[in-house]
């Protein structure tokens, strides 16, 4: 058998997050928290006091977000400055300073929580992310996402992935074809075949779009391939079985491992030869990275 030739994957979208698509998911964190406005600050916090807060690492990890933020503390009040001392996809260590906000501090205080929140869910997402790609090292295998992400966080969670090395898979319905287990019973109930079922999908779609299947067996694999599909993704198989499985199929083919993937088996998946690795766990049970937001003591009046 000839050796297999791995590509990259075709047809998924790797789009760029703007910053009009950041303000759209940022007025809805800031309606959520502030709908009712800030009760203790307009209270206790004069509106003409100035002071200056620090971003404060208090964690190792993969800093992302501070863009975000700074759209954060700019959407509160135009005249906040804000000095970014790291950038995105930048290792952080506890003690670090990340960012610095001067200007009035009931704005100040008013941000606060949603940029918190935006910063420590993505670098946390980035500093899981980091932690799997350590673990394939030396391997031909990939570390991807999946579309188990954040309602309306997608778009930012996927960013926070590829800082943190990984790689996107679909991004939306569209991206891609993705056979999988009950597209394949309804077509069988509709007497279809699988190979006939990847047949019916690469004739509806262009040459440009990949056409993934995924399988739960060596025989679907088999004959998946044969009908054309560029991707097979292996479900809850063990590392031999996709070994096995790999060497089934013709060069040329692309294989994922996909399922119950953890940080103490995807060397293990790595190992046996898959080109993606697929990880849900990236996005759906990634922990926050302890930040704060630390107000220095020294006021000052603002000028208006």
């Amino acid at each position: 058998m000839s050796p297999r030739k791995t590509r990259k994957i075709k047809s998924l979208s790797r789009p760029a997050v703007t910053e009009k698509q950041i303000r759209a998911i940022i007025d809805l964190a800031l309606e959520e928290d502030l709908s009712r406005g800030d009760i203790t600050s307009d209270i206790l916090v004069p509106p003409d006091i100035g002071g200056r807060a620090s971003i404060l690492i208090k964690d190792k990890g993969i800093f992302v977000g501070g863009e975000v933020a700074r759209i954060v503390f700019h959407r509160i009040d135009p005249s906040l400055q804000v000095e970014l001392l790291v950038k995105d996809g930048t290792k952080v260590k506890p003690g670090d300073i990340a960012g610095r906000i001067s200007g009035k501090v009931n704005s100040i205080l008013k941000a606060e929580r949603v940029a918190l929140n935006f910063i420590q869910r993505l670098s946390g997402i980035a500093s899981l992310t980091a932690q799997y790609v350590v673990q394939v090292r030396g391997t031909k295998a990939g570390i991807y996402d999946t579309r188990k992400t954040t309602p309306g966080l997608r778009l930012l969670e996927k960013f926070a992935v590829r800082m943190g090395g990984g790689h996107n898979h679909r991004f939306d319905l569209g991206d891609a074809v993705l056979i999988k287990d009950n597209h394949i019973a309804i077509s069988r109930a509709r007497g279809l075949t699988l190979a006939g079922v990847v047949g019916k999908a690469k004739a509806e779609v262009s040459k440009e779009m990949t056409v993934e299947v995924e399988v739960n067996s060596l025989e679907d694999a088999v004959e998946a391939a044969g009908a054309g599909a560029d991707i097979i993704m292996f479900d809850n198989m063990s590392p031999d079985m996709m070994r096995r499985g790999i060497d089934l199929l013709p060069s040329g083919i692309m294989t994922e491992a996909s399922g119950n993937i953890d940080l103490d088996n995807v060397r293990a998946a790595a190992l046996a030869g898959v080109d993606i690795i697929s990880v849900g766990a990236l996005t759906h049970s990634a922990k926050r990275l302890d930040i704060s937001l630390e107000l220095e003591m020294d006021f000052f009046p603002v000028i208006c």
